[in-house]
């Protein structure tokens, strides 16, 4: 007799809704079970047929760290195509590859950690080029495209699963993991929560990553904004992924707790539901969670709510499903890896993200132009961290070549040629090598340390009679590289060796950059990644174990980088000196640039090609925006870093085969002058950005010129019950077909309170044969002229003019028009009734937001110990208020005025709290009526958390 066949379980049932197979799934795991499943690599359950499951898989431009794949321009290039259609299809090849990589390597996830929709707010930021832009709307738009890309279009099941980074106001890696973003409510509404909102609410995001750094004194992994904010924006379970070693980091580096169980437990009821810790050892963070379930810190009920939203977005992903997955690789899709049409789709993207930032009539190159292209970039095709592995390259040098032909092309890199000898006479000396490819991969299919750290199959550079002559490039901060004559870069081995074993810099912990150090009547040959001098050994070159057993080098150089420019530049038609970074180097993740110049030995080419051929184009390849003498140069252009294709399409721009259209998703700044510190948030009171920038910049936000002409004209705007319509038309008057970016904006004329000076409301980028015409039309919600009203913790359109500024860039208006729209009006604080929450302040100075509590809230406290004031204008005593009321802790004194008068009232506590978050309430007389400015000054290391007032 056959056994009867088990019944089919419920989470097995595709009929049912994925919610109700959830819950039963859920209701079927242990609790071991479920709390194995809050590390990223999640077991498998072989009981119920569950295959394991991590979270995490890079996909920034393309997918990343697993091998070859189509590499497409850096995120900030995506921005500045400013076409969210070329992105969508971006992301769309993104994931087919996704897929199609998994199928061969299961090791590929379908968890994709991306975009980055962190504001480009400050452009040293070390990681500008994994942002879009430094404005929310154009974020939001650009990273809603890419999302949607990555999800598929099918209603049911995703293609790839979309995870954010990194939330919140993330823009710093100097002390990311300690220090803290002072965020006031106005800059957290109004500018840092608008790209993660708007993206969210688009529908597309299976969730997001908390960044490392605090927000207002609080660690990110601990947000309450991931429920207040993060989880009512749709109706979908969010994953909430942790950044790698953060949840550690709690009390490591940040020591917000004195024990594990304690911010594990305080990290899971916040909202985060995966861990990234301790690589693919699991077994401490399940460790944590049952030490802090047997504590009672946790319930199951809290494993529990992580667990099912994981599950949520596995159903999605098509697991459950595989005979119904439409994204399921079959034998037709299976090849949806570096097809024709990625490579063009990469070539395209790469085209689109070239932006021309000043153009005298020099280009473009006419076809019998005799062309030097220089510079220390002009034959590379760099990645970045977040990069797969090229299959195809393209160099500016080869675009050139293939595009004008090698005749009419000539070369200098403008590389130092040097040697180094030793205090004995003896030079450095690369030995020839084998060239057999190392294996890169490790077990898990990162990279392997082996590549990162540099080969150790090759031979240690030695010393003798001639030695070898080497390429040094210093890239700033007297951070330099060395090249052996075959091209391979000098790197040092984890067994301290120095080879000339690197095709590039590159890893986590860069090995192949040095120092020279002045020492004596030489130099020390500072390795950067251990900090340590080099000695020339019996066996070889290698690290020292200290100063001590260093070599001193006597530095012979034998041929300047610009004489071979100047050489080249003398004898072309044009010069076109390609430089930027690289992108491992002086500004990447860990590391923060200095300044916006250009290293200084790439201004000695620069100024070495510009003497020696005024016809100079700076063609600038780099993650972020640099201040660059632009005046004295006829064209200048910029691209990130452009994947595969970058070569062949800077080459075509510059031929006029593509007419530029690229837009900066940034402001360029002039002078380093001009940027506020790199740790101070607050956009409004410092000025930052082009929405509220002051000053002149080098070029303008949404700034890009192309070889064609358009005409604005025809503008007209209605207000409607809930939107405004605005419509104009745009004409291409010149000779060449081009795509041009329209932008508009808007700017309150009458604000009651500090407004941006304008501010995108939408954009739209379109091709245009010459002489056609085209209607442009937005509808713009009014919700969009609002701004977060902190008197009374809501969004309110202020009534009133304002003017709608339609044009090619931020500062490149064409046509403007003013429309009236009724609102709100200001109504005063009604703190007789309410009281005020110290970080509503209008303005503030010398303060910075702390936590209340290290659940919720927020408090005021001076900057350093020392004194400061906050100003909340408008408040309404009414008929007249007794007494006021502080809520502090800590230490020092609160003095109250009014108008900036004369103090009314001074509070002290009689002894400091017991801890940052033993609050006492201090009372004193406060005589008051009717309307008035309030000024609260503070002093010590007091922290305001509220102010209430009685009659």
């Amino acid at each position: 007799m056959t056994a009867p066949t088990p019944p089919t379980p419920p989470f097995r049932d595709p009929h049912l809704p994925f919610g109700k197979r959830v819950d039963d799934l859920l209701s079927r795991l242990t609790l071991e079970e479920k709390t194995a499943f809050l590390h990223q690599f999640a077991p498998a359950v072989e009981r119920l047929g569950i295959a394991a499951f991590r979270t995490g898989q890079e996909a920034l431009h393309g997918v990343a760290w697993m091998g070859p794949a189509t590499v497409f321009p850096q995120a900030v290039g995506l921005g500045a195509t400013w076409n969210e259609d070329l992105v969508r299809r971006v992301g769309e090849a993104v994931s087919k590859e996704a897929r199609a990589m998994r199928a061969r390597d299961e090791r590929v996830g379908l968890n994709v950690w991306s975009p980055t929709v962190n504001l480009l707010r400050h452009p040293l930021w070390g990681r500008n080029e994994e942002g879009y832009s430094e404005d929310p709307k154009l974020t939001s738009a650009i990273a809603t495209a890419y999302t949607r890309g990555l999800r598929g279009d099918h209603p049911t099941y995703w293609r790839t699963a979309p995870v954010l980074k990194h939330w919140l106001a993330h823009n710093n890696e100097t002390d990311r993991d300690t220090s803290s973003a002072s965020v006031r409510p106005r800059v957290l509404n109004e500018y840092d929560l608008r790209a993660f909102r708007e993206t969210v609410e688009a529908g597309a995001v299976a969730g997001v990553m908390p960044a490392y750094n605090l927000v207002n004194g609080r660690p990110n992994h601990l947000s309450p904004y991931l429920g207040r904010h993060l989880r009512t924006w749709t109706e979908d379970d969010l994953l909430v992924c942790s950044d790698a070693g953060a949840p550690s980091n709690l009390v490591e580096s940040e020591h917000y707790f004195d024990t594990h169980e304690e911010a594990t437990a305080a990290a899971l009821r916040a909202g985060v539901d995966s861990f990234t810790d301790h690589g693919t050892d699991s077994s401490k963070i399940v460790a944590r969670v049952r030490g802090a379930l047997e504590r009672g810190l946790l319930t199951e009920a809290d494993v529990d709510a992580a667990v099912r939203r994981q599950l949520s977005v596995r159903f999605r992903l098509g697991e459950f499903d595989p005979e119904r997955d439409p994204h399921a690789v079959t034998a037709d899709t299976a090849t949806d890896f570096d097809t024709p049409a990625h490579r063009e789709l990469a070539r395209e993207a790469a085209e689109q993200a070239v932006v021309l930032l000043k153009n005298d009539g020099v280009l473009p190159l006419a076809p019998d132009t005799r062309i030097a292209v220089v510079g220390l970039l002009a034959d590379e095709c760099k990645l970045d961290w977040y990069s797969g592995t090229l299959i195809h390259r393209s160099t500016p040098l080869e675009g050139l070549y293939e595009r004008f032909g090698a005749e009419r092309v000539s070369f200098a890199e403008g590389v130092d040629r040097v040697r180094l000898r030793t205090r004995d006479g003896r030079f450095l000396h690369v030995l020839p090598a084998d060239d057999t490819p190392a294996e890169t991969r490790g077990a898990e299919g990162a990279l392997d340390p082996a590549l990162i750290a540099g080969r150790t199959d090759l031979p240690p550079l030695t010393a003798d009679a001639t030695g070898s002559e080497l390429s040094l490039v210093d890239w700033g901060e007297g951070v330099l590289t060395l090249r052996a004559p075959d091209g391979r870069y000098l790197s040092v081995a984890e067994d301290g060796y120095v080879r000339a074993s690197a095709d590039q810099p590159g890893g986590w912990v860069v090995q192949e950059t040095f120092r020279l150090e002045p020492h004596g009547d030489g130099h020390l040959l500072r390795h950067s990644g251990t900090g340590r001098p080099v000695h020339v050994a019996a066996d070889g070159l290698k690290v020292a174990a200290d100063d001590a057993d260093a070599e001193v080098f006597e530095l012979v150089v034998t041929e300047r980088g610009e004489d071979t420019v100047t050489r080249a530049a003398a004898g072309a038609d044009v010069v076109v000196v390609v430089a930027g970074n690289d992108p491992h180097i002086n500004g990447r993740e860990t590391e923060d640039r200095t300044t916006l110049r250009l290293p200084a030995h790439q201004e000695r080419l620069l100024r070495a090609a510009r003497t020696a051929n005024p016809r100079t184009v700076l063609a600038l390849v780099s993650a972020y925006p640099y201040a660059v003498d632009a005046d004295v140069l006829p064209a200048v252009l910029w691209t990130a870093h452009g994947g595969q294709a970058a070569g062949t399409a800077l080459a075509r721009v510059l031929a006029g085969d593509v007419s530029p259209a690229g837009r900066l998703p940034q402001t360029w700044y002039a002078d380093d002058a001009d940027l506020p510190g790199l740790l101070d948030y607050d956009v409004i009171g410092s000025r930052q950005t082009y929405l509220y920038f002051e000053g002149a910049p080098l070029f303008p936000f949404g700034h890009g010129l192309s070889y064609a002409s358009f005409g604005y004209a025809d503008l007209s705007a209605r207000v409607g019950d809930d939107a405004v319509r605005v419509s104009f038309t745009v004409t291409n008057t010149g000779q060449a077909t081009a795509d041009e970016v329209t932008q508009l904006y808007a700017r309150a004329e009458e604000p009651s309170v500090p407004r941006p000076r304008r501010e995108l409301l939408a954009h739209r980028r379109l091709t245009l044969a010459p002489g056609e015409r085209a209607e442009v039309s937005f509808d713009v919600p009014l919700s969009a002229f609002a701004f977060w009203d902190v008197a009374h913790d809501r969004w309110r359109l202020e009534p009133g003019p304002y003017a709608l500024l339609v044009g090619a860039s931020s500062e490149d208006v064409r046509l403007s028009t003013t429309v009236t729209l009724a609102g709100d009006p200001a109504a005063p604080r009604p703190v007789r009734e309410v009281g005020l929450d110290a970080a509503d302040f209008d303005e503030q100075s010398g303060t910075e937001i702390v936590d209340r509590t290290k659940v919720a809230g927020d408090a005021v406290t001076p900057t350093g110990a020392g004194s400061g004031e906050l100003l909340y204008r408008a408040c309404d005593f009414g008929p007249g208020v007794t007494s006021v009321t502080l809520s502090v802790a800590g230490e020092g004194t609160a003095e109250l005025s009014l108008e900036g008068g004369p103090s009314v009232a001074s509070l002290s506590p009689q002894a400091p709290t017991a801890g940052p978050y033993d609050y006492v309430e201090l009372a004193a007389d406060f005589p008051a009526d009717g309307v008035h400015d309030l000024h609260i000054r503070l002093r010590g290391s007091l922290r305001l958390a509220h102010v209430g007032f009685s009659g």
